[in-house]
């Protein structure tokens, strides 16, 4: 069994690469199975240096790195790497590593002892004690949108860690959005083809997480995105 992580990464923070290496490398000594690293580059203007590379290329072997030409988002990223991964289990996180240790393992531990298809990382309440007013409020608003419209058992449907057996990776390979709303899109396909087992998984920060400045620019291409999933589920 091969366990495949897929990162994907646009202008990641400073010595991103040995956050990676030391958390790929913590992650792959605790699990018994082979595991591969997939790195999607999110476009030529991903901000992402030479040697910062070369460095993850000479301290892990099984190392992919998948790039082109345009930024596209972090959904279109993770399809990428999700397309390279030979992985009978594939999970995939942010770069930075943002939630903590026993975290990924969770979702690893619940997909290869079978309890579930698809293991969706569920943030627990004292995450919003560590982001900022404005994420809080946009999260919790999402959720109940989510509560409201969809009537999904998940409601967080946006944490950045998630996990699913390989037999799953077409219908996530299907999912068109690119960007924020890629894993509401996702999670909501799962329960509308009522072939896979759905967990959530209580997941937790790392105490040194760092947040990005919101980018407002993107909430209403997201806003028409939701209008899009909620047509198709009334459809």
């Amino acid at each position: 069994m091969i366990i495949s992580l897929v990162l994907p990464c646009y202008n990641p923070p400073a010595d991103w690469e040995k956050v990676v290496y030391e958390n790929f490398g913590s992650f792959s000594n605790k699990i018994a199975e082979k595991s591969e690293l997939i790195l999607a580059l999110d476009g030529k203007s991903a901000n992402v240096k030479e040697q910062s590379l070369q460095y993850l290329k000479d301290h892990i072997q099984q190392l992919t790195v998948v790039n082109y030409e345009e930024n596209r988002g972090k959904g279109y990223a993770i399809r990428q790497g999700v397309a390279k991964a030979k992985g009978d289990i594939i999970i995939y996180t942010d770069v930075d590593f943002p939630y903590d240790a026993a975290s990924m393992y969770s979702i690893y531990k619940q997909l290869v002892s079978d309890t579930c298809d698809v293991a969706v990382g569920v943030k627990n309440e004292s995450y919003y004690t560590h982001v900022p007013l404005v994420r809080r409020i946009i999260s919790k608003f999402l959720r109940s949108v989510v509560r409201t419209f969809l009537s999904m058992p998940i409601t967080d449907t946006q944490c950045g860690l998630k996990g699913f057996k390989r037999v799953v990776a077409p219908l996530f390979l299907q999912t068109t959005i690119d960007r924020y709303l890629f894993d509401l899109e996702f999670v909501r396909n799962c329960y509308v083809s009522k072939k896979y087992r759905v967990l959530a998984v209580p997941v937790a920060l790392n105490d040194n997480v760092h947040f990005r400045k919101m980018n407002f620019r993107i909430l209403l291409p997201e806003m028409l995105n939701f209008a899009k999933l909620l047509f198709r589920k009334t459809r």
